[in-house]
């Protein structure tokens, strides 16, 4: 009933930049919260970043100065600018979304995953 899409990823250098995008889709009264987080090989999940409907935003330590998330709440999506891509980077990134259904439930919903490689 709900789908997250998430675009963007790819292979980029050291030092470039790559902007994610998630949009969430179907039986959807509001998208609350939303968030990014990424597994590299062989590595747990691990969290990146979050925003609230208002705008409040939180960023892992490793990320922080590197990378900004931003939403569109009409077009049920964020954004992740990721700037300066360093080679442990590289990961599959899953965009999370805390969705409000139409009678008023907070549902969680994970994406695919959009792959990022960060290599010379």
């Amino acid at each position: 009933q709900v789908q997250l899409v998430e675009s963007g990823g790819g292979l980029v250098q050291p030092g470039g930049s790559l902007r994610l995008s998630c949009t969430a889709s179907g039986s959807i009264f509001s998208s609350d919260a939303m968030a990014w987080y990424r597994q590299a090989p062989g590595k747990e999940r691990e969290f990146v970043v979050r925003i609230t409907s208002g705008g409040s935003t939180n960023y892992a330590d490793s990320v922080k100065g590197r990378f900004t998330i931003s939403r569109d709440n009409a077009k049920d999506t964020a954004y992740l600018q990721m700037n300066n891509l360093k080679p442990e980077d590289t990961a599959v990134y899953y965009c999370h979304a805390e969705i409000r259904n139409w009678q008023g439930t907070i549902i969680n919903y994970w994406g695919k995953g959009t792959l990022v490689t960060v290599s010379p």
